[in-house]
């Protein structure tokens, strides 16, 4: 292996892949930067010349996007090339939980991670660092590494886990002023060398006292619990929303008090009405798939209640909204501020709006969405993806627009879903105006001030209180 790194590809160019190699290609112009993937339609969104127009959106990634591309980052899906000309590969392609056989509903789907072992075996003729960047259940390191080893191309491969730990919506920050780097490789002569050529590249702008080296076992598990042990802070607040809710307590007041409790922190202990995104759900899952594999059935149980309070917490707010109206949204209009499941992003993987809107939909409620960043192609494809019922009914039940406004003309009700700024600035005694009365808004993400709204005449409930 030779230890100047000059080339580097990265197979998938979606939220991780994509974001990822951009730092990186920003930070070592010494180094080319490939991100390769089958999809045409994503690496034509990424070579756009309009860099607004880049497949994903996070704040400052279009800044370092059009600093380092044409100069040494590239997008292509030209796979073979990217791979033959790379000394390190990182691989970022999708790891759904499956849907299919053994461990459904539960472990990850590693067809993609295969494939990608596959063809690196097929092409590469030298010594080569694979990476795994997707998130990955513990051992799968060895499937890789025993796929690649019986290549009969006599090239040796070193696997090390360097696992993502990105938010999205703050990912460019992230990748700039990182909590940690962790690298995973085997504990071997080769193996060593292979972590400190990675080690040498983050260098580049991360200190080495924030870049953390174990086995690759650790790595690929300490992946899976960062994501439980964050996602257990959020169901656990919610909870206790319901509880307060019963009590005549304020979550807001009690995530305050708990927050400042120098053990325990801040972070993660904001009520809502649920969380999203790729990695939560599907890595309690992953979790709970591998303890049960194990027998480790209490452990596994565990964990499991994560998911079960995060899926109550949505359902019980759709259900608010049909009991304060009345029991019945038949008809009615019901505006949704908000699809992404968090603000700045256009991810909606896993997002609660999904889920409330099926649910009030089989209430026979007409949805009208207002998301800056989401299209109504996403969101009916995310509707679709959940099969409850046919396409055209979907479309017949979701109305999105392009303006706030015109989504809560005629409203019965606004449920807020999404934590975007801007949804504060808005003329509230317009939107007032502009619907039926009484007017009700369903804030799950306890976003704006509830006196100020109740004033302007609106019947105003958040989680937790």
């Amino acid at each position: 292996m030779n230890s100047k790194i000059t080339h580097i590809c990265c197979i998938g160019a979606g939220y991780v892949g994509g974001p990822t190699m951009s730092v990186i290609a920003q930070k070592c112009p010494h180094i080319k930067v490939t991100v390769v993937d089958l999809n045409k339609e994503r690496i034509a969104a990424w070579n756009d010349e309009n860099i607004a127009n880049l497949p994903i959106y996070e704040p400052g990634l279009s800044t370092v996007v059009n600093q380092a591309r044409g100069r040494n980052l590239f997008f292509s899906t030209d796979v073979e090339k990217a791979i033959d000309e790379a000394q390190i590969i990182f691989i970022s392609v999708n790891t759904p939980t499956k849907t299919y056989g053994k461990g459904k509903g539960m472990a990850a789907d590693l067809k993609y991670i295969e494939l990608c072992a596959r063809q690196i075996a097929k092409i590469a003729k030298e010594n080569k660092i694979i990476v795994e960047k997707s998130t990955l259940p513990v051992r799968t390191a060895e499937a890789i590494k025993s796929i690649l080893d019986n290549t009969g191309n006599g090239v040796q491969f070193q696997i090390l886990s360097n696992p993502e730990f990105l938010a999205e919506g703050t990912a460019v920050s992230d990748l700039l002023n990182p909590d940690r780097i962790l690298i995973g490789g085997n504990t071997t002569k080769e193996g060593q060398k292979a972590i400190h050529t990675l080690v040498d590249i983050y260098a580049n702008w991360v200190p080495t006292d924030k870049i953390l080296t174990t086995n690759v076992w650790s790595s690929e598990l300490s992946k899976l619990t960062a994501n439980a042990f964050l996602a257990q802070r959020i169901s656990s607040i919610n909870a206790l929303s319901e509880l307060c809710e019963k009590t005549g307590a304020d979550i807001t007041e009690v995530s305050r008090a708990i927050g400042m409790d120098s053990r325990i922190g801040a972070k993660f202990l904001k009520a809502s009405v649920g969380f999203g995104g790729s990695c939560f759900q599907k890595d309690i899952l992953n979790l709970v798939y591998i303890a049960k594999s194990y027998g480790l059935n209490e452990v596994a149980n565990y964990w499991e209640q994560v998911i079960i309070m995060n899926d109550h917490q949505k359902r019980r707010f759709s259900n608010r909204i049909v009991q304060t109206l009345y029991n019945t949204v038949a008809d009615k209009k019901i505006t949704f501020l908000g699809w992404a499941f968090k603000k700045d992003t256009n991810d909606t993987r896993e997002s609660a709006a999904i889920y409330v809107a099926d649910d009030l939909i089989n209430e026979q409620a007409k949805i009208a969405v207002y998301d800056p960043k989401v299209s109504r192609k996403k969101i009916l494809a995310d509707l679709d993806y959940l099969g409850t019922r046919h396409a055209e009914e979907n479309a017949e039940n979701i109305a999105s627009c392009d303006n706030p406004y015109d989504s809560c003309s005629g409203a019965h009700a606004i449920a807020i879903l999404t934590e975007w700024d801007e949804f504060i600035t808005y003329d509230w005694a317009r939107i007032y105006d502009s619907m039926q009365k009484p007017a009700f808004i369903f804030d799950g993400r306890n976003l704006l001030n509830k006196s100020e709204l109740e004033q302007i005449g609106f019947v105003y409930q958040e989680i937790g209180t």
